[in-house]
């Protein structure tokens, strides 16, 4: 039998100001996620990026159900996780909508591959990894993305971007 107690103020849900203040503080490795194909194609810079499992190989990545690129990964069925070096803040300024860019004008200025899934694979990014799309887990404004990673690709040894307090930041 579960007995309902009263909440008290030390129990209460977290301000949302203070919470996002909060993980303003966790240092977070800065990947580019790109989804769609044809026409559509878009993507969004993300930090909440994991691995979930080995074998199978799988990954987790949190998505804004409001962005466009929610549309467009249902469209897809894949994705790419690009984790980005310290000399690629430009490309997730981009990708993070700064200055208004959108969709396919995100990948100016760079140079991109397909993977087999036919997501965007970013040449000399300090990882590529290529995935189909086995779950999406929706809850509240975010869906978690559960990818099965298909090719990955390492290209360099370079330092990664990290994003903290804000601002994308060099790590050596």
């Amino acid at each position: 039998m579960m007995i309902a107690t009263k909440l008290d103020s030390a129990h209460a849900d977290a301000d949302p100001a203070a919470f996002k203040l909060a993980m303003r503080h966790l240092l977070g490795a800065v990947s580019v996620i790109t989804v769609g194909t044809g026409a559509e194609i878009t993507g969004f810079t993300a930090t909440s990026v994991s691995s979930l499992s080995i074998e199978p190989a799988t990954i987790l990545v949190s998505l804004n159900r409001s962005s466009s690129s929610w549309t467009a990964l249902l469209e897809a069925q894949a994705f790419a996780v690009n984790i980005l070096s310290a000399d690629q803040s430009d490309i997730a300024s981009r990708f993070a909508g700064i200055g208004g860019v959108k969709g396919n004008d995100r990948y100016l200025g760079s140079e991109w591959t397909r993977g087999v899934t036919g997501s965007r694979l970013l040449e000399g990014a300090l990882s590529s990894i290529d995935c189909t799309l086995e779950d999406a887990i929706e809850r509240h404004s975010h869906a978690i993305l559960i990818g099965r990673v298909r090719p990955v690709s390492v290209e360099t040894k370079a330092s990664p971007l990290g994003y903290f307090d804000g601002a994308f930041r060099t790590i050596s």
